[in-house]
């Protein structure tokens, strides 16, 4: 019976318990409303007869800034911070900084900078000062004293590893990319998905000198979205330089399926394709990503001249041949140009000697007046050859003894050089006069 007792009298205080915490609650539910309530009803009779009142506007201000409603957090703030000097009541302090806070927060990132900088002068110390400035800072893109204020905020609370993140892209935005490594690593080890700092770590290990290691994150973003264009023309640019065209061709194309990608990155992606093709010698391909840029700007680069360039080579193979092909295509095709050059004269090839830069021929030219040694030198150069070159072709056509010399490049001569070979045993023939030879071989074919 005692026991019963004892069961029934714990289970009724137990209730007891129950109904008084409930209606603790529904009290402090009812004591905090009506508490909101008295503050609006209050501030909004004291500011309805004097704006500037700050028994109205600091208990409001309070009120909408803890709710973190900014649009009417931000005009009591401003006002706030314009009468402070002709109210001590006010602390201007918090009223600069919640108004730089609020217009931060509504992208109003001038308006921000009005009251934080102002906050700043005042205590240059603080925690939430160098950090929302900071902020601010970024969104203007000064990211130099972006990366001061969020160092400063920092040192003043190590704690906050959350800053690794505004301070590593800080960095990396201004062009510190080995300092950045360390906070962009700190935050991925948190956030592993995030892929703008994914993205950022990436591009300054690249930038350091760790192009290797980059690479596969580079390839692992292709895919995404936001991130992918650009990782596909970093990735495109590392395997370019590795001569391993057509991968670069695919991280490329890869990129060029995205949409919504910025115009910059889109016409470099087509320019680095363009010149992958070039380089491969699939020159239609090449005019034609060329061509898409043109149909968004003009003169982007050097497209214009690389068109003009490429477009002739499109219509004459020999001359791809001269300019781009193999050495043993070139070889061949300078032996061709040597039995053509003659056209009533028996040309055999003694000697053939080729360096990276040239293909010479020894000849012997025979016509029905005459048996001459001869040399001829072919450069693939599209630039001015200049005196100097011509110079020393002179002397080897008389070291060799050889009667005569013909040099051909693919560019033109400066006024030196044909100067130099007036009155020496020395033809010049530059690309406007080969390309005629190179036709005639085409038709001669």
């Amino acid at each position: 019976m005692f026991v019963e007792t004892v069961v029934a009298v714990v289970i009724i205080l137990a209730v007891l318990l129950l109904v008084l915490s409930l209606s603790s609650k529904k009290g402090g539910t009812r004591k905090k409303q009506k508490s909101r309530a008295q503050i609006m009803k209050s501030a909004g009779q004291k500011l309805a007869k004097n704006p500037h009142n700050p028994d109205g506007l600091i208990p409001l201000g309070d009120l909408y800034f803890s709710e973190q409603n900014w649009e009417k957090a931000y005009p009591i703030y401003e006002t706030m911070m314009n009468i402070a000097p002709k109210h001590k009541e006010i602390d201007a302090f918090v009223a600069t900084l919640r108004q730089g806070i609020c217009a931060l927060k509504l992208n109003r990132t001038d308006d921000a900078l009005k009251g934080l900088e102002a906050a700043y002068e005042l205590r240059s110390t603080d925690f939430d000062v160098n950090y929302y400035l900071g902020q601010a800072m970024y969104a203007k893109e000064d990211y130099a004293r972006a990366t001061a204020c969020f160092k400063k905020a920092l040192a003043i609370k190590p704690e906050m590893t959350e800053l690794n993140t505004p301070l590593g892209l800080a960095l990396y935005k201004a062009k510190h990319y080995n300092d950045s490594i360390p906070h962009l690593r700190r935050t991925l080890d948190e956030h592993p998905d995030n892929k703008e700092v994914l993205f950022a770590m990436a591009d300054a290990m690249h930038e350091s000198g760790y192009a290797d290691k980059a690479i596969n994150v580079f390839m692992h973003l292709r895919p995404d979205p936001e991130f992918g264009p650009r990782s596909c023309l970093m990735a495109g640019n590392y395997h370019t330089k590795l001569n391993m065209l057509d991968k670069a061709v695919q991280d490329y194309q890869i990129g060029l399926k995205h949409t919504n990608t910025p115009q910059d990155i889109r016409l470099e992606t087509l320019y680095r394709l363009a010149n992958v093709y070039f380089t491969m010698n699939a020159i239609p391909n090449g005019i034609a990503a060329l061509q898409e840029i043109q149909q968004v700007n003009q003169t982007y680069k050097d497209v214009p001249s690389l068109m003009q360039k490429y477009g002739e080579l499109n219509q004459n193979r020999n001359l791809q041949i001269y300019l781009m092909s193999a050495t043993s295509d070139f070889v061949a095709l300078c032996r061709k140009i040597a039995m053509a050059y003659y056209a009533d004269s028996i040309v055999k090839v003694l000697d053939v000697s080729v360096t990276p830069q040239t293909v010479e021929l020894l000849l012997d030219v025979e016509s029905s007046r005459s048996s001459d040694s001869e040399i001829f030198r072919f450069y693939r150069s599209t630039g001015s050859t200049g005196e100097f070159v011509a110079r020393e072709f002179h002397t080897r056509i008389m070291d060799s003894k050889a009667n005569k010399g013909v040099l051909f490049v693919g560019g033109m001569f400066s006024d030196d050089a044909r100067k130099f070979a007036e009155n020496r045993p020395i033809d010049l023939v530059d690309k406007n006069a080969l390309t005629k030879i190179l036709k005639r071989l085409d038709a001669d074919d």
